[in-house]
């Protein structure tokens, strides 16, 4: 399993790093830049498309893996496939039709991104078709949550679950490197859990989109040379929700137990933060939740006084202290589950008291 983890991150990582420097390189010559002024953190037009990068790196090695799969049970050569993968032929062929659906999702998010990153789209809109891209995909391909609920629960929770999470990491995406370093971190935690549920398909996802997102990095941290703009920050969001709803947490017949479904919640709490302050800050000043602004976490760690690489390590720490505990939940006691989860509230705890807390002037 190690060679594979180490070829899905390795080859997504380099397709990434070859991507995004055609793309940024593109993006300068035909004027795709991100113009300072308003919010804007940047003093200089910054290329934008790295999202275009981000999008293709995961979409064209998962398509091509699945489709490579379905070719070799139908021609029954197969002898070039790894014993490890073998087993799981049938399973990857049969993910062809849900894999579709999934990319066709977010090829809407990305198109809908790049538009808004041209002529800035108004915020109700592009919420609708979120909402429209998550429903349709929960309600037709049964990409659900919570199941045993119901399912008319179950579709809204999942369907409200996914736009959450796209939308938090589109409110990430507010300093260079924030993004997408918290997004590799998000999924190589999520790519450990289903690992641990001997899962295959998702966790070869999981690693093609931590490798996409560090080819990213490379460009983005600060100081970026490209953005991913919307096109990218919502992608991501979308993917990292849906591997959150594909991962089985909870499994007695795999000792998997059910406090396990807590794992997205515990790896994404400072993501889930971030956007929960944002729109309480925002609703009291009589904003609104959607206008961009500089009151996110990591504006707020650069006001009292760090630099924005040291905000931005900050965080990836604080989600790292969430996330690391979280692969051993689904096998955790009721008691050692209860501990995990009370250690996340109490880091968000810490976290929204020193951001808070009034600054001392010294003479």
């Amino acid at each position: 399993m190690i060679w594979i983890v180490a070829t899905a991150v390795i080859g997504s990582l380099i397709l990434s790093l070859a991507l995004t420097f055609i793309v940024r390189s593109w993006a300068r010559r035909s004027g795709f830049v991100d113009k300072p002024g308003g919010h804007k953190g940047h003093k200089k037009p910054i290329a934008l498309g790295g999202g275009i990068a981000i999008f293709l790196t995961v979409a064209i090695p998962l398509l091509c893996g699945t489709l490579l799969a379905r070719w070799a049970l139908a021609s029954g050569n197969q002898s070039w496939i790894p014993e490890l993968i073998q087993p799981h032929l049938s399973g990857i062929s049969d993910k062809l039709p849900l894999l579709l659906a999934i990319l066709g999702g977010a090829l809407i998010l990305h198109v809908m991104g790049l538009i808004d990153d041209v002529y800035a789209l108004g915020p109700w809109g592009k919420l609708a078709i979120q909402f429209g891209v998550a429903f349709s995909l929960v309600t037709f391909f049964k990409i659900r949550a919570a199941e045993a609920l119901g399912v008319i629960p179950s579709i809204a929770i999942t369907t409200f679950w996914i736009v959450l999470i796209v939308n938090a990491f589109n409110f990430l995406d507010n300093m260079d490197g924030l993004s997408a370093g918290v997004a590799a971190i998000a999924g190589s935690i999520f790519a450990c859990s289903a690992m641990a549920s001997d899962q295959i398909f998702v966790p070869v996802m999981a690693w093609i989109l931590v490798g996409a997102v560090l080819g990213f990095l490379a460009y983005n941290f600060n100081p970026a040379s490209v953005f991913m703009g919307d096109a990218g920050s919502m992608v991501i969001g979308y993917f990292l929700a849906i591997l959150t709803v594909l991962t089985t947490y909870y499994d007695p017949d795999r000792q998997l137990q059910p406090l396990g479904v807590l794992v997205p919640i515990v790896v994404l709490a400072v993501p889930l933060y971030d956007v929960t302050s944002v729109v309480i800050h925002r609703l009291r000043a009589g904003d609104s939740p959607f206008c961009g602004d500089q009151r996110h976490f990591s504006h707020r760690l650069v006001n009292r006084g760090m630099s924005v690489r040291a905000a931005v390590l900050t965080i990836y720490l604080a989600t790292a202290a969430t996330s690391i505990s979280a692969i051993i939940l689904p096998r955790a006691s009721w008691q050692m589950a209860c501990l995990i989860f009370s250690q996340c509230i109490c880091i968000v705890l810490i976290i929204a008291v020193l951001e808070h807390a009034p600054v001392s002037k010294t003479e």
